[in-house]
């Protein structure tokens, strides 16, 4: 039996991943992740985001 598992982050929030059966799945559970750690970074006093850069490597 293979199981398949997908994960998400969200780079502009510290911390902020989920998981899920499939890549789909761990989009879906992405969206609640981000409410919930905009949630708990709100009441902690913390910046909502961070600034992030994307590096495109060519080899």
């Amino acid at each position: 039996m293979r199981m398949a598992f997908g994960s998400r982050k969200c780079p502009s929030i510290p911390g902020c991943v989920s998981l899920g059966e499939t890549k789909e799945g761990a989009l879906q559970n992405l969206q609640e992740a981000i409410a919930l750690c905009l949630e708990v970074r709100a009441e902690q006093g913390l910046p909502l985001t961070i600034e992030t850069r994307q590096v495109e490597v060519v080899t």
